[in-house]
């Protein structure tokens, strides 16, 4: 096991009279020991910064000495260290935040209300990312597939179509009820499968373009999901209302585990009847996000991963090699659709409404700008990329706004130019970090080392 030491270390490692090949060259355990004391020094000055310096101080230095020392020497770093700890503060964030110290610019810490949706912007950039980020096919119409879910939703969780009366496992009914009312996580499920044979209709015809071709279609798909949810109060002008029009489909139903389940296993019955709405959200939400990473991962390592990789680098090459194209960048339409999918009817449910304004051009490019920004490709790049966009659409454009107004004196909307300034971090992104803020280790070499290719010719003028 490797310790990695960033350029900081080896800063402060420099001002304290150590060169890097002196670090080395001390033993593992040594190294280890250092490192864990700089970091409990660092949590005890947070602690005391907080201003909770007493025995809740000194009880949370000494869970840490007899948990987290240990699990730190023995587990990598990166792997398990890392993402369990952001899990444990995503978790908690409920109980703490209203603690918080305002951060400068920025101020406030989030609402809970702003993480969930940042947890589900998170699980659309992840499906996104297996469209763009493996299989390197540009898509611009993935609101098509977060619309088809929050619908989805909206027929089957809902009293859209009022003429019907079916209930399966539905919590929150009231007396005299109509319409279809199917258990929200089936019907997230059901989101999903349908979202994906959708991606698959829409990949079949499309996916034999490449490039620019392959965007302008995308493009067109995206286009036509909004107008058919905005017109769909009279379908094709047959008097059938599939979408409610311009009014959306309002109210939805909400997650729950059922009258039984509160009082024998101490579960919600109903979310939206609970004092912690937002949490039950927040905590579902991450749930979510953990299941699209984990098929993110095996699908990434899977043998139809590397087929996405090898279409992304040479889609030539890759079909010389055997890999069957059209199949190949199917599932990957597919996959990206089902999360998508997912995402769109859980945040239809959280919202208890579908509404067409949701399902415009710019959420798509709103989307692919995370994947950009945190790292095409990356998982972790996606992650940090979709939470701050999220975060920057929700409250931090707006509370920035208020802080120039505070100190300059002078009323400026910064939320009014959002989609501007989300262009400029997106140039900037492209200028100084063309791999992303997180990038792969495989996209970061690509960009930084290049392909030395040397021309047959050259070589054997070199031989000769």
């Amino acid at each position: 096991m490797h310790l990695r030491v960033s350029e900081g270390w080896w800063a402060a490692l420099g001002a304290a009279g150590m060169s890097h090949e002196r670090w080395r060259a001390l033993p593992r355990t040594a190294r280890r020991a250092v490192t864990t004391g700089v970091w409990l020094a660092i949590l005890l000055v947070l602690i005391a910064f907080f201003g909770v310096w007493k025995t809740t101080a000194l009880a949370l230095a000494a869970v840490v000495a007899l948990l987290v020392v240990p699990v730190w020497t023995r587990l990598p770093y990166g792997k398990f260290v890392v993402p369990l700890a952001a899990l444990g503060l995503a978790v908690a964030y409920p109980y703490y935040f209203g603690s918080m110290p305002q951060v400068p610019i920025f101020g406030p810490f989030p609402q809970v209300s702003t993480m969930v949706v940042m947890m589900i912007f998170t699980m659309m950039a992840l499906g996104l990312n297996f469209v763009v980020g493996y299989a390197g096919l540009l898509d611009l119409g993935y609101v098509a597939f977060y619309a088809m879910g929050a619908y989805m939703a909206g027929w089957f969780a809902s009293s859209q179509f009022a003429h019907q009366k079916l209930d399966f496992g539905a919590v929150g009914l009231y007396e005299g009820w109509s319409g279809f009312h199917i258990s929200l996580w089936l019907v997230l499920l059901m989101a999903g499968i349908a979202t994906a044979i959708v991606g698959v209709l829409i990949g079949l015809p499309t996916l034999r373009l490449r490039g620019d071709y392959l965007a302008i279609v995308t493009l067109g798909f995206g286009e036509i999901m909004p107008q058919i949810a905005r017109n769909g109060d009279s379908l094709f002008g047959t008097g059938f209302n599939l979408t409610n029009g311009t009014n959306g489909i309002t109210p939805i139903d909400g997650p729950g585990f059922g009258n039984w389940a509160e009082q024998h296993l101490h579960l919600p019955a109903n979310y939206l009847n609970a004092a912690n709405f937002d949490s039950l959200y927040l905590w579902t939400a991450i749930v979510l996000v953990l299941i699209t990473v984990f098929c993110s991962l095996r699908l990434r390592d899977s043998r139809l991963g590397r087929a996405w990789i090898a279409i992304r680098e040479d889609e030539t090459a890759a079909a010389a090699m055997g890999i069957p194209l059209m199949r190949t960048k199917t599932w990957a339409y597919a996959t990206g659709a089902f999360f998508g999918g997912v995402a769109g009817a859980y945040y239809a449910s959280y919202k208890s409404g579908a509404f067409p304004d949701d399902f415009f051009f710019n959420i798509s490019v709103f989307i692919l700008c995370m994947v950009i920004l945190g790292g095409v490709g990356n998982i972790w790049g996606v992650i940090f990329g979709a939470c701050f966009l999220a975060y920057l659409d929700r409250e931090g454009l707006a509370n920035v706004g208020a802080w120039f107004s505070d100190h300059l004196h002078r009323q400026i909307d910064v939320p009014k130019y959002e989609f501007g300034i989300f262009g400029a971090i997106l140039v900037i992104t492209m200028l100084f970090r063309p791999e992303g803020l997180i990038p792969s280790q495989r996209r970061a070499a690509e960009f930084h080392e290049g392909v030395h290719d040397e021309p047959l010719y050259d070589a054997e003028t070199a031989g000769a």
